[in-house]
Order: C-alpha cells, then structure tokens, then sequence
C-alpha cells in the first residue's frame, strides 16, 4: 500500500501539558478501563461498540465507524485493536480526524500513552502508522521506545528495520531486521529489500 501524508497534528513537539489539553481528559462515564487486564469490562464495549464489522471498517454498530470507535477507546484508552482500526479508518478516509471521532489520530494515541505508559503494544501500533504517512523519524522514536517494553517482540524489530530502510539507514536497518529473524519473524520482505539494495550481510 503506497504511503500518503496528513496534516501533522500541531502539538505533536508542543509541552505534554498543552498536547494533554488538546487531547482531552481521560475522565469518562464508563472507564477509563486497561485493555490488558480489564477484561469482564471489556466484553460490554465490544459487544455494543467493537464488534466484528466495526473493526474490519465494514460499518458502524451503534453509529458511525468513528464514533464507534471513539466510544471504544474512551472506555479503553490503550486498546490495540480499536486503535489500530482508527488508524487504518485514517487512513482509508484520508483523515487524521475521521468522521464520527472526537479526537485526532494522534490524540487517540497520546491519550493511550498518557493513560498506560508502559504499553509497549501501543508504541508499535503508533510507529507502524507513522510510517505509514511518512513520518519515519517519529516511526523511529516511537519503536526505539518500544524495545524497552517489548525486547522481545519481533513485529517490534521488522517494521523498525523497514523504517530504517526508508530512511536510507542500512546499517539500522540491517541491525533489525537479522534481530527480527531471530526471534523468529517469518516475512521475507525485510531481507529481499536489503538484498535488492545490495546491503543484506549474513550474521558473522
């Protein structure tokens, strides 16, 4: 899928106090809930809010496919799923505001983070869509955080070393993605690109 640009949220470098504002209190009528640990609760969300067809973006289940998710990830800030569906509704629409949703895509993302910063799952599905708008430094940033929570994860690795390799960074890119392979990441894709590039080197 060919990557395209959106609008840079204009706090994304601003003080994590004025970002906070912009993105809103975590206060909510239902939660805020930890996707990881809160699961009886987490069955009623999904059950009205996140269902199959709204996490597949086919349609909404009590509104639109933003609302829905919106709702979802009000009550579960740090939810990977729901917020992976936003970014991809993101995406489809050509919008880091999708109709329906309350905040900005990167403002569902700050707000997980503020919420469960040792949410290491959060960090990886937030680099992988900067990435996927070109935003490759951020990508970066947010995936070299990521190791400190998820050292062993290697979807963690492989898309850090595609990064890298976006930006022309070989030798990251190399460093990464033979971490990736180690830990057992069975695309292939990585590899072929640092060998079409001439830039892939066998573990010594």
């Amino acid at each position: 899928m060919s990557k395209f640009r959106l609008p840079m949220l204009v706090l994304a470098f601003a003080p994590a106090l004025a970002f906070a504002q912009a993105c809103g209190s975590l206060q909510n009528s239902y939660g805020p809930f930890d996707y990881r640990t809160d699961k009886k609760k987490l069955t009623v969300v999904e059950s009205f809010h996140f269902t199959a067809d709204v996490e597949m973006l086919r349609h909404g289940a009590t509104g639109s496919l933003g609302s829905d998710l919106d709702y979802t990830l009000r009550a579960f800030p740090n939810h990977h799923r729901a917020l992976n569906a936003m970014a991809n509704l993101a995406l489809k629409s050509r919008s880091d505001k999708p109709h329906g949703a309350r905040y900005t895509v990167d403002c569902y993302f700050e707000r997980a983070l503020r919420f469960a910063s040792d949410d290491g799952l959060v960090r990886i599905i937030y680099g992988v869509y900067l990435s996927r708008i070109h935003r490759d430094r951020d990508a970066v940033r947010m995936f070299e955080q990521a190791k400190t929570y998820e050292p062993r994860n290697p979807n963690l690795y492989y898309n850090l070393g595609l990064t890298y390799f976006d930006l022309k960074d070989y030798a990251n890119a190399l460093k990464n993605a033979r971490e990736a392979y180690r830990l057992g990441s069975p695309l292939p894709g990585l590899r072929e690109k640092l060998v079409a590039a001439g830039q892939w080197r066998e573990t010594p």
